[in-house]
């Protein structure tokens, strides 16, 4: 329970990695505020997973990637439990597409979203974060930020973008102790993956020196070690949780 009280905004947490998550800070004794978009009830059916456990857990929903919606989420947050320690900005969306056949509009939701959305939470959390005493600001960024990855020009830039962007605010926050990490998952098994043929995953498997793909819970464990207090000279870094790939 090294998360005690600690009080845990993931965006995104609903579903997916955010879920995972959501419930390895809940299992350290975290506070966590679940933040979704659109899937209401499997948030609901979160927080009851949550509690289930006797933790501690709020749904609020938000799009982040719009610069008010975000401000209400934390808004919501502060005026909850007072405080915020710990946030994790995992939204984020694909539409992939090459270049060739990419609409500006595939390439604007994805930016707003993986990489506005990321700065959106971290302006209007900045505040409460300096003041906590405490401050954890993690952001999921993805292998695909560090290599490039053909067909997802629109969430590549995003996601390097996100690593930029945690430099310098590891540098703006670092004066009050409130460190700054990135996370940048390789494949993980997700829904999103297993949609992929045998042939396509034995392929990618097959370029990972661990040859297989990682599980939600290895990347929730990263969080919560960058979230511990364990991880309190770290800031600025980006943590590979790719099985070797970006090696």
């Amino acid at each position: 329970m090294d998360l005690l009280n600690k009080v845990a905004l993931v965006t995104g947490g609903a579903s997916g990695i955010g879920k995972t998550i959501s419930l390895e800070l809940a299992k350290r004794g975290a506070m966590v505020v679940v933040n979704y978009n659109r899937s209401r009830e499997a948030a609901d059916a979160l927080i009851k997973d949550i509690e289930n456990m006797n933790g501690k857990a709020m749904a609020f929903q938000a799009d982040v990637s719009k610069y008010a919606e975000a401000g209400r989420l934390v808004e919501e947050v502060i005026n909850a439990y007072g405080t915020l320690n710990i946030v994790v900005n995992n939204a984020g969306i694909t539409d992939d597409a090459l270049i060739l056949r990419m609409s500006e509009e595939q390439f604007n939701r994805v930016i707003d979203t993986n990489l506005k959305g990321v700065w959106n939470v971290s302006k209007h959390a900045a505040k409460a974060l300096l003041k906590s005493g405490y401050g954890r600001l993690i952001n999921i960024s993805s292998v695909s930020g560090v290599l490039g990855n053909a067909g997802q020009s629109n969430y590549s830039a995003a996601k390097a973008g996100v690593i930029g962007m945690t430099k310098a605010l590891a540098r703006e926050f670092a004066g009050r102790q409130v460190t700054v990490n990135a996370i940048a998952p390789g494949f993980i098994e997700t829904d999103m993956t297993k949609k992929l043929s045998e042939e396509v995953t034995k392929a990618w498997a097959d370029q990972i020196p661990l040859k297989r793909f990682g599980k939600p819970e290895d990347v929730a464990h990263a969080v919560c070690f960058l979230a511990s207090e364990q991880a309190s000279y770290i800031t600025g870094h980006t943590l590979e949780v790719d099985g070797g790939l970006v090696m």
